[in-house]
């Protein structure tokens, strides 16, 4: 039977991107559409998104209550994802700033973006089954459906699945925020919203949401411990019998070396020889020698010590001491932007760095390099090991959170795995990891072998949103009861 599904995000691909959310949030609705569901999906309309490219139309004004005053919005609705209708929450006092996040009101901002959804389901013709939210600025909306409109009739049967995409960013506000949402100070305890003095936006769905998921299954396990619970490990391990993993998909259509625009020459799975031309390519692009022997290592990431750019940073001298190339694309901290930088012009032949966001250099990378590097201290899913995969590029990952799920060491005696992992956080551990990823490539046959198997992966959308189809029929179960 088909649903009826709203997705709640605070950023969508293609109207705006600031991360991995906005991937999903973009990629997920039109696999629940590809499936028969009634899905549809709701942002708010930022200054940021383009007018011109993402037209919109008046579907209604919604006066949302917020902080004892009535607040007017627009609802406009937008086709760029087809077969997905869009809604963008239109109110320029809260929404017309240069960027997405960061501002002072923040906690008033995403308040009334929550309102405003609910409202959207009570006021407007269309009403979900199933309200989908998404981190910490999506929050407040199980909150307000239980504590604020429970007696609404219209919004009775609406259930909640909530999903982390990173606990460590929580929406952690003054009290005083309370009022500004327009909810009740009673809210402002350790068993609702109150997080050490302060109210905590992600935590008020962690407690009153439906179901709960996260992005990998390891994840959700993870995420229920001390190391990476980030303070709200005790609230976790409460619902762990409400908290699933469900991992994140891969745009096949976007990310297929078969047909990229962005690469020197298209390949897949049956043919990986073309995949030496990209390597050529994007040497040429970074101005490194064209070796071909040489292997080359890429990395496509936030520059953060998330990311475990700590203990990279310890392992590239000797890695550029062998016979390699390292090739880096990304922005961050400005300690590592020095860090990669400073290797860069002391390894020329051998290193480039890019501190830029460039999506087409991204594509090249994955296309042209031998190695992907993910180190990372902790990754709820990660893409990059799925892209790497998608295009024959061997990722080098750390075993947590997403990549324990789905990166498998290579056995060059049975022939399977697709990447090469390491658990310890410590640059031996990760040298290590290298080594064995080294040795593979010098034997043609096994590393063959290693290519296919990371090329023939799966990791498209389909699956993971039957997975979310499932939740929502919990959901709706468990709501009921």
């Amino acid at each position: 039977m088909s649903l009826r599904v709203l997705l709640c995000a605070s950023e969508v691909v293609p109207f705006v991107k600031t991360g991995g959310l906005a991937d999903v949030a973009g990629a997920l609705p039109k696999a629940l559409a590809a499936l028969g569901h009634d899905v549809r999906l709701v942002l708010p309309g930022y200054a940021a998104v383009d007018k011109k490219k993402f037209p919109s139309r008046k579907v209604r004004s919604l006066t949302v209550p917020l902080g004892g005053k009535s607040v007017s919005v627009t609802l406009r609705s937008s086709e760029a994802i087809p077969g997905v209708p869009t809604y963008l929450i239109d109110s320029p006092k809260h929404f017309s700033r240069d960027g997405l996040y960061g501002e002072p009101d923040d906690g008033e901002r995403f308040a009334l973006f929550c309102r405003a959804i609910v409202e959207l389901a009570r006021q407007h013709d269309w009403c979900p089954q199933v309200i989908h939210g998404n981190d910490w600025q999506t929050g407040l909306l199980p909150v307000y459906l239980k504590r604020v409109y429970a007696q609404d009739e219209k919004l009775a049967d609406v259930a909640t699945l909530h999903t982390v995409h990173n606990l460590a960013y929580q929406g952690v506000f003054e009290p005083s925020v309370l009022e500004a949402a327009g909810l009740d100070a009673g809210l402002f305890t350790v068993d609702n919203l109150e997080f050490y003095g302060q109210v905590n936006f992600l935590k008020g769905a962690l407690i009153f949401a439906d179901l709960l998921s996260t992005v990998s299954q390891t994840y959700s396990r993870e995420i229920q411990t001390s190391e990476l619970g980030e303070r709200l490990e005790g609230v976790l391990a409460k619902r762990k019998d409400d908290l699933f993993g469900v991992l994140n998909g891969l745009d096949y259509e976007e990310w297929n070396p078969a047909a990229d625009p962005h690469i020197s020459a298209h390949y897949d799975a049956s043919a990986a020889a073309p995949k030496a031309e990209n390597k050529a390519a994007l040497q040429q692009r970074l101005g490194l020698p064209e070796r071909p022997e040489a292997p080359l290592f890429g990395m496509v990431s936030r520059l953060a010590s998330q990311k475990g750019l700590d203990i990279l940073g310890d392992v590239l001298p000797h890695l550029l001491g062998l016979d390699a190339q390292v090739a880096v694309l990304g922005t961050g901290d400005p300690y590592y932007h020095h860090l990669m930088s400073d290797l860069a012009d002391r390894y020329p032949d051998k290193m480039a760095a890019v501190l830029d966001f460039d999506n087409p250099l991204a594509h090249q990378i994955y296309a042209g390099c031998d190695f992907f590097l993910m180190p990372s201290r902790y990754e709820p899913c990660g893409l990059g090991q799925m892209i790497s995969l998608r295009y024959g590029t061997i990722p080098i990952v750390r075993r947590t959170g997403g990549l324990a799920d789905t990166i498998t060491d290579f056995d060059a005696h049975t022939g399977e795995g697709n990447g090469f992992s390491f658990k310890q956080y410590s640059a031996v551990a990760l040298m290590g990891a290298i080594s064995r990823a080294l040795l593979t490539m010098q034997t043609r046959p096994a590393w063959s072998r290693l290519v296919r198997n990371a090329m023939n992966c799966d990791f498209s959308w389909g699956r993971s949103a039957n997975e979310y189809v499932d939740l929502y029929r919990r959901a709706i179960e468990r709501h009921r009861g």
